[in-house]
């Protein structure tokens, strides 16, 4: 039982990352030094995306599930819980689509704010002089 808990855990971690894939750009407009992470975040994903690198949270998963006693995931994790469950599984283009559109509108978001404090810090130096 306490495998099957710690496979159940990893899961937890996984849609964790998916959150943070999602929304960590716009946490980084509050906390700016939280952008490298997202970047690592997005990063990782393209290349699971891309290059199918296997993932080391599904083989931790799958590890803790086979000493549990049940069998590996069919599939990937995106494949076994979020295809068909958080978007259609025929959607699956469509839904990359809308991540990425998230992931860009997040960091120019960042950007913008980070052009506008810099120039209202010039420009209170500058009235200042």
């Amino acid at each position: 039982m306490g495998y099957r808990l710690l496979a159940d855990g990893v899961a937890g971690v996984h849609y964790a990352y998916l959150a943070y894939l999602l929304a960590g750009g716009f946490v980084a407009w509050r906390w700016p030094r939280t952008i490298v992470a997202h970047i690592v975040a997005a990063i990782w994903a393209v290349l699971v995306i891309m290059h199918e690198v296997p993932c080391p949270l599904t083989a931790a998963q799958n590890a803790l599930r086979e000493r549990g006693g049940e069998p590996p995931l069919p599939d990937s994790f995106i494949n076994s819980y979020v295809r068909g469950t958080f978007y259609p599984a025929d959607h699956e283009v469509e839904a990359r689509v809308v991540v990425a559109g998230l992931v860009a509108v997040s960091w120019a978001g960042l950007l913008l704010r980070y052009n506008r404090r810099r120039l209202s810090r010039a420009g209170t130096r500058r009235s200042a002089v």
